[in-house]
């Protein structure tokens, strides 16, 4: 079984454990992907420039005290990792990537279209030190030769993918604006489809002794995120509204006396649950609400019967009782809801990580949990350039006096 905070007995090692990763990554998207390879056992080096590293280490908010400070959403996607503070611009730089590829199971970049390509650190020029190397590229728009489009080259965040994949025309309300979902979601997905994708590759490499390009795009997997948009369209011929589905309701937040609650009917069975339980079963039957298209359209009708039913009970009696009736329901939580619900303790998804620059802080643990593999590693975010002497020396058979004039020459960088 899996155990919290060690190895189960017998030393069990977690499934990625012996893989390397080398991470040519900033921001969000190669970050999180590498952070899950980490979580999940492989060794990942970062690599980051010199003096300033990853962008995010410098975007607040900041964990402070008076050692120092670091930024949260750099703390929070590279647990489990080393730095290796590199100047990939020089050809000292270069060679050290090189030499890193040799020895690495897979890389992940996430940098700007070609960066790596124009240096000769792309797939090509890897895969000539390395035949058995995985290259995962992480961009707007995807890069594979045979699938690229002409906008292969432009760089994109995570919005530019929300927007063009139609997902952000569908969220908020039919008389506002389109806007954003969660910050960063095309990028936590594509950071997810990437790691999934190194594993296709991984075991493909079992059979094949080969390497491949593992070709993620930030837009492709917002659209298929979007799948039900591009069903409904090829179906109906009929584009989704925003706040506004036609075919289908209850869904959405409804307010009882001390906050949200969350619905979703999905068919005429759970809406007979959900009208007995507010004392309505007459609703079952009636035609502005037998099914799910008169639901919809008499939504303002039904609406105030529903939440009229819970104004005077709390969050929690309205989700007993609805889910005693059968009708899956859940709180609308904030962030400290989860952090005062016991559950997500239970479930080990809040994980408290030690760091010796700005003490403890909690961050959400990755999934799944396995049944016979240990517990995740609890390892901070690392100090720029942390492990620039372990990686030279260890692992690439530099010297230290090499290290200390690589270091001199601004092609490496040491902790300070």
């Amino acid at each position: 079984m899996e155990t919290k905070g060690g190895l189960v007995s017998g030393d069990v090692e977690r499934p990625l454990t012996g893989i390397r990763v080398m991470g040519l990554e900033q921001y969000m998207s190669g970050p999180y992907c590498t952070m899950l390879l980490a979580d999940a056992g492989a060794e990942v080096i970062k690599i980051e420039r010199p003096g300033k590293g990853d962008p995010r280490r410098s975007i607040p908010p900041f964990a402070k005290r008076s050692s120092g400070k670091k930024a949260f959403g750099y703390m929070a996607y590279n647990r489990n990792k080393k730095s290796l503070a590199l100047n990939v611009q020089s050809e000292a730089g270069q060679e050290i990537v090189r030499r890193l590829a040799g020895v690495a199971d897979v890389v992940v970049e996430n940098l700007r279209p070609g960066a790596m390509d124009r240096i000769g650190l792309g797939y090509e020029g890897l895969r000539t030190v390395n035949p058995r190397i995985i290259y995962a590229m992480i961009s707007g728009f995807g890069r594979l030769p045979g699938y690229r489009s002409d906008y292969a080259n432009r760089p994109a965040f995570d919005i530019v993918a929300e927007a063009m994949s139609g997902v952000m025309d569908l969220i908020g309300f039919e008389d506002k604006p389109p806007t954003f979902t969660l910050y960063g979601l095309a990028d936590v997905y594509s950071g997810m489809i990437a790691a999934f994708g190194i594993m296709q590759a991984l075991f493909m490499r079992e059979r094949t002794g080969t390497g491949q390009i593992v070709d993620v795009s930030l837009t492709d997997n917002m659209l298929a995120l979007n799948e039900r948009m591009v069903a409904l369209y090829s179906v109906t011929g009929k584009e989704p509204k925003r706040g506004k589905l036609e075919h289908l309701w209850p869904r959405g937040a409804f307010k009882c006396s001390d906050g949200y609650v969350a619905l979703n009917v999905p068919d005429d069975i759970v809406w007979g649950r959900l009208a007995t339980a507010v004392g309505r079963p007459d609703l079952i039957d009636d035609p502005r609400s037998r099914d799910g298209t008169s639901r919809a359209e008499n939504a303002t009708l039904l609406q105030p019967i529903i939440e009229g039913w819970m104004a005077d009970k709390t969050r929690q009696e309205v989700v007993d009782t609805l889910n005693e009736a059968g009708m899956p329901t859940g709180p609308v939580y904030t962030a400290k809801d989860i952090f005062a619900d016991p559950h997500f303790r239970t479930r080990d998804m809040l994980v408290d990580i030690d760091d010796p620059e700005v003490g403890s802080y909690t961050f959400a643990r990755s999934t799944p949990h396995l049944s016979s593999a240990p517990a995740i590693a609890r390892n901070p975010a690392p100090a720029l350039g942390q492990h620039t002497r372990e990686v030279l020396e260890d692992l690439l058979g530099y010297s230290a006096a090499e290290v200390d004039r690589l270091a001199a020459e601004q092609v490496v960088g040491l902790p300070d």
